[in-house]
């Protein structure tokens, strides 16, 4: 039975134009997703006195700025508009692609790096090598054999080392430059971060200064033996393809080589065992020496190796090993100031933190980064509850205490007696400075603004844990809804898979999008299902061998037990939407669940599990040619006769990350079995759209799908 208080509501907030709800799809695309005034990259002086910082001029200022903060007052270090003109920038071909690794959404100064006492600052702008000193005097640029990546100061000051034409360069503020490396064919590259590393190992970087400044330790990728791509651009077809390298799973990889270089040009490969282990995870160089993580190529082993500055030769200092496979805990491995190794254990269902060998986080405590080493300090991040991400400190002798105070997702820094506390709340982002002898930080505490918008949604979240294994979800009501008036059509708006949380106390952009959507008249569920992170190894490692079956079992029991605990959800009209993972768990609803779903708007969805990266999909599905069932069982390709409800599939054309091909030929295996659907293709658009008029439009064109695909309320027996 239709209620016709409802439908009119619904009608009134969709679409009169002077709504807050009309108004913020224009807002979220703006704001990049309400990224653009956030304050970011911190970097804490020795004293801990200074705090650096990146962030754009305002919530819809793209153009970010170095800015530093000291005894309460900000002060601006460089401003690209004033050093260059304007916001746009032409960069060069690998900065782009760093970006787009990093999902950057904002131009001008977006990183930095500094040396050890934090005096020196080098970044890139336009592709030029641009420095600044934090004691005054302003940006100056230094002179650079070509187009600038990733420039780093030696901790000593020095010196800045860069890469430019995929060779490492070591230049003097002065400008005498020297040419470390010479790549030995247009494959090869020095200092650079090759795709799988950036992409799905979270290593960005590829060279790290020796304490002394003196020599370095510098990856070498060569990707020859990996296998082409070719992005075209169908709307401008005179326009030549991008040629990329990119390894599906089961084909070769760049062969990654790490070497020792000194200022002088001497050269000294490291030696371990390449063959058994040829990811390079992480590596650094500090007071004991440099040092390297290591994984095989199944995942399954990851060794921390000390490398022997003079000779190369290394020795293994400690091996995780895993059944399905070694997660990746970012900022480990890791020593302290006495050498002490910093390193994740996977204790029963507990991921725990270990300090020489010994476990100091509690069972049921959930590592989740390191964030960095300080003497025998160690700040990092851990959940107590799979909903929240607090930030913790050990140190020998005082155990392990927990410096952020009310919940969220945080992350942060520390030096100096100093902790800066970078969070997103329910209130939105939020910056605290804390000193040591302070206490958990609540909103007193000092902090660095955050000029992002408020956004004219604001969500209005209930928490809940539901079902047997008590899912983690959040529902969103429409906010002139009154519950018992009359029954509401579900969506879920879930991302669902490894790496993503989304029912978190914290106000992200996601839950502003899932209040938008609730405010076209759905009630929204989002819900984190088994595989994502947060609730230890066995549940992340549920999806080893079936990225499909568990987590769509998930959202099935997740919605159900929301329709038994509210009676106001429709579940003869429940939707589904996502993107990436999110896209590809969408899609996967109405082919096998047809009976709970039904309609579904996919983006970006990985359909062909064998066309994704090596390092990801190996990661839970082991090598293809040996383990061919477990793609085939979770691949949307071989399934689409089995289609029956309305299906929206949304790709850009230029995604470099999952490929259009997903999309391209999952449709046509789709019209070759008969099966009606709809295929919305982004020219230019990659894995996250950035055109502004693309982004809001979008949110318009799936709720309004979405509204026709359902099916209409089911009347009652009069008729009603």
């Amino acid at each position: 039975m239709e209620d016709t208080t409802v439908k009119r509501q619904t009608d009134d907030t969709a679409n009169n134009p002077g709504t807050d709800s009309e108004r913020f799809p224009e807002q979220f695309a703006r704001t990049r997703r309400f990224s653009l005034g956030v304050p970011r990259q911190f970097t804490l002086s020795p004293d801990g006195r200074r705090v650096l910082f990146v962030r754009t001029g305002s919530g819809s200022d793209p153009v970010g700025r170095l800015w530093q903060y000291e005894g309460g007052e900000e002060r601006l270090l460089a401003d690209p508009v004033l050093l260059v003109g304007g916001g746009s920038e032409d960069v060069p071909e690998e900065e782009r692609l760093r970006r787009e690794r990093a999902r950057e959404r904002s131009v001008g100064v977006v990183g930095y790096a500094t040396d050890d006492a934090v005096r020196v600052v080098a970044f890139a702008l336009s592709g030029a090598l641009w420095a600044v000193r934090t004691d005054g005097g302003a940006p100056f640029t230094v002179p650079a054999a070509g187009p600038v990546v990733d420039p780093r100061p030696s901790p000593d000051g020095r010196y800045i080392a860069y890469v430019s034409g995929r060779a490492l360069h070591v230049v003097e503020l002065d400008g005498d430059d020297r040419q470390l490396t010479r790549p030995e064919g247009p494959e090869v590259s020095y200092g650079l971060a090759e795709y799988i590393a950036a992409e799905s190992m979270g290593r960005s970087r590829g060279y790290w200064w020796a304490p002394d400044g003196r020599g370095l330790l510098v990856a070498r990728a060569d990707t020859s033996p990996v296998a082409r791509r070719y992005l075209s651009d169908p709307a401008d077809p005179a326009r030549p393809p991008q040629v990329i390298r990119y390894p599906s799973a089961g084909t070769a990889n760049a062969e990654v080589t790490l070497h020792l270089l000194t200022l002088d040009g001497a050269r000294t490969e490291v030696s371990w065992d390449r063959a058994g282990y040829e990811y390079v995870v992480d590596a650094g160089w500090d007071a004991h020496g440099p040092f390297v993580a290591v994984q095989s190529r199944d995942q399954r082993a990851l060794r921390t190796l000390a490398v022997d500055p003079v000779t190369g030769a290394t020795e293994v200092r400690h091996e995780r090993t895993d059944p399905a496979w070694v997660e990746l805990v970012p900022g480990t491995p890791a020593r302290t100031a006495a050498g002490a190794l910093v390193v994740p254990e996977d204790d029963g269902d507990t991921r725990r933190l270990t300090v020489d060998g010994r476990r100091v986080t509690p069972e049921g405590l959930q590592l989740r980064a390191v964030l960095g080493v300080e003497g025998e300090r160690v700040l990092f991040t851990a959940s107590e509850d799979p909903t929240e991400t607090h930030v913790w400190r050990h140190e020998p002798g005082a155990g392990c205490r927990r410096l952020s105070g009310e919940p969220g997702v945080w992350t942060g820094t520390g030096r100096g007696g100093t902790t800066v506390l970078a969070g997103l709340t329910p209130r939105g982002h939020e910056v605290r400075v804390l000193r040591d002898d302070d206490g958990p930080a609540e909103g007193s505490a000092p902090g660095i603004a955050s000029l992002a918008e408020e956004p004219v949604i604001i969500p209005r979240p209930i928490h809940l844990a539901l079902g047997q294994r008590e899912l983690r979800s959040v529902l969103y009501f429409p906010s002139w809804y009154r519950q018992g008036t009359g029954t509401l059509p579900v969506l879920l708006d879930p991302y669902g898979g490894p790496a993503l949380q989304l029912a978190v106390r914290a106000r992200g952009w996601t839950g502003c999008v899932s209040q938008w959507f609730a405010e076209q008249g759905f009630a929204v569920l989002v819900t984190d299902g088994r595989g994502t992170p947060g609730r230890g190894p066995v549940w992340e490692k549920a999806v080893y061998g079936d990225l499909v079956g568990p987590a769509l079992e998930d959202q099935v029991d997740a919605v159900r037990a929301a329709g038994e605990r509210f009676p106001d959800l429709d579940l003869g009209r429940v939707a589904i939407r996502g993107w990436s993972f999110g896209g590809f768990l969408a899609a996967a609803a109405v082919l096998h669940r047809p009976d709970v779903f039904h309609a579904a708007v996919a983006g970006a969805p990985p359909t062909d599990q064998r066309m994704y990266d090596t390092h990801w999909k190996e990661r839970f599905l082991g090598h293809p040619d040996e383990q061919p069932e477990t793609y085939a069982r979770s691949s949307l390709t071989g399934h689409g006769h089995l289609l029956r409800r309305p299906l929206m599939l949304v790709h850009g054309l230029a995604d470099d990350n999952v490929a259009v091909a997903h999309t391209l030929r999952f449709s046509a295996e789709l019209l070759a079995a008969g099966r009606p659907h709809t295929v919305l293709p982004l020219p230019g658009a990659t894995h996250l759209p950035a055109d502004d008029a693309v982004n809001a439009n979008l949110l318009r064109v799936q709720r309004d799908f979405l509204k026709d695909a359902l099916p209409a309320p089911e009347e009652d027996s009069t008729g009603r």
